[in-house]
């Protein structure tokens, strides 16, 4: 609640938005996000591992039918999207979904429980959403660069990228606009990416932490702060699925992009 100590409204938003960090300037690392991030990864593809290594023929338990309906479903995804061959494209599009999808999930957690939490633990800060920190969005995103990159040159060779990078759309002879065009479009993707995720993430927080605020401002408002924060969290779950969703989907376009000759 927003009368946590002798926190002003202001305060207590900044206190839920700002990172745990160690080092300084460049060089500041935001521990939470590791932390919560890779035990997040940890514990959600460890808990797959097992499902796989327990996996029976026939009519399938629980939790398995659950992992292979995802994983059927985003095959299907990339069959219908990526049409050349690598045994990279299905794998990356599983974890990107199923990773960034916990870790939006992270959004649907009391505001004032980990906050609190760890402050009865004598830490200061700590953010319980990943997805909200630009770093590990714009850290996925270069990732999925790099791999697209990678695959334009492990599809089309050196020569056929320079060719395609130089000529397309307007021909050789207008290959300075050509090259500008190419460094724009491939600059756009990963930014893109980063910052619908991450703008997505962080809205849906501040609605949380705003309607927390609204509900501290006094009992007679925690009634309708209750509601309309159940109300967002219903709706939430959508937006963290859709955000998941479209991150993968745009990974898939953009390896399918890189593989494909013009």
């Amino acid at each position: 609640m927003a009368s946590e100590g002798a926190r002003t409204s202001s305060e207590y938003i900044v206190h839920h938005l700002t990172n745990l960090t160690t080092g300084e300037g460049f060089w500041t690392i935001h521990l939470d996000t590791l932390i919560v991030s890779g035990f997040l990864g940890l514990v959600t593809f460890g808990f797959m591992l097992l499902v796989a290594r327990k996996a029976t023929s026939g009519v399938p338990p629980g939790w398995q039918t659950f992992i292979e309906l995802i994983v059927s479903m985003v095959d299907t995804q990339v069959r219908d999207t990526f049409h050349a061959k690598s045994n990279l494209v299905t794998p990356l599009a599983i974890t990107i979904f199923i990773w960034v999808f916990m870790m939006n999930l992270m959004d649907l957690v009391p505001v004032d429980f980990v906050p609190m939490t760890a402050e009865a633990m004598g830490v200061e800060y700590l953010k319980i959403v990943p997805t909200t920190d630009p770093n590990l969005t714009f850290a996925l995103s270069l990732t999925v660069f790099a791999i697209m990159i990678a695959f334009n040159f492990k599809f089309k060779g050196v020569g056929g990228f320079l060719h395609e990078a130089l000529t397309v759309p307007f021909g050789k002879w207008l290959f300075p606009v050509n090259l500008l065009f190419r460094i724009i479009e491939d600059i756009a993707k990963p930014v893109s990416l980063a910052l619908r995720l991450f703008g997505n993430l962080y809205a849906g927080e501040m609605v949380f932490i705003l309607l927390a605020v609204w509900a501290g401002a006094g009992f007679a408002w925690v009634p309708a702060a209750a509601a309309l924060s159940l109300g967002w969290a219903l709706f939430h779950i959508l937006i963290i699925t859709l955000q998941a969703f479209v991150f993968m989907m745009l990974t898939i376009v953009y390896m399918s992009m890189a593989a494909e000759h013009h």
